[in-house]
């Protein structure tokens, strides 16, 4: 058996043993969520083949990582922009073309008003890649009080960024592809403190 099929062999036992646990009566550590039976049951999981269903479970963990981490990010590119720039820190400290591209995204789901958008705030429709432009177009503000170079700040993005386009695309990130975004999210963290 192959690497690859040892480890999904290994994650998907141990996703029958959590099932079995669960059917047995242990409380949730999940709480309301994802995998709640109501919402569960609504997304319509079970008509779903288990294969697939098993497989994106294994990468929900990742999933959640990946979204804490990013709206971090815009948290932390808010927070230290407004502070040092004022409240009207997107106009006056984002490149034209950023915003640009966030008012493309903003109205392209105002036209689906039936549908949850990201946010009322610009921000929210910034992918790690233009948040990284927007620290290098403000290096002033973040470095060395949050961040040791602009560069670390791009490297870490583009590492977490790749492993998101997996997630997102529906992909299965490999078990060194998830040690290597846990790492650059700890990493992260210890430096900007969030």
């Amino acid at each position: 058996m192959t690497d690859d099929g040892q480890v999904y062999e290994f994650a998907f036992r141990g996703l029958l043993t959590e099932e079995a646990l669960d059917r047995a009566g242990r409380p949730s550590r999940i709480g309301q969520g994802m995998f709640d039976a109501d919402v569960a049951e609504r997304l319509s999981l079970d008509v779903l083949d288990e294969t697939h269903v098993a497989a994106a479970k294994l990468m929900a963990a990742v999933y959640v990582a990946v979204a804490a981490f990013e709206n971090g990010a815009r948290e932390l590119v808010t927070t230290v922009l407004r502070e040092a720039v004022g409240d009207d820190w997107w106009d006056d400290a984002v490149s034209a073309t950023i915003k640009n591209r966030c008012k493309t995204r903003q109205e392209d789901e105002a036209k689906h008003r039936f549908h949850t958008q990201r946010g009322d705030s610009p921000i929210n429709y910034t992918d790690l890649a233009q948040l990284g432009n927007i620290i290098r177009q403000n290096p002033q503000h973040f470095v060395p009080d949050f961040l040791p170079s602009v560069e670390w700040a791009d490297a870490i993005f583009d590492a977490i960024e790749r492993s998101r386009n997996v997630i997102m695309h529906s992909g299965t990130l490999d078990v060194e592809d998830v040690e290597r975004l846990g790492m650059n999210i700890r990493d992260w963290v210890k430096q900007v403190g969030a």
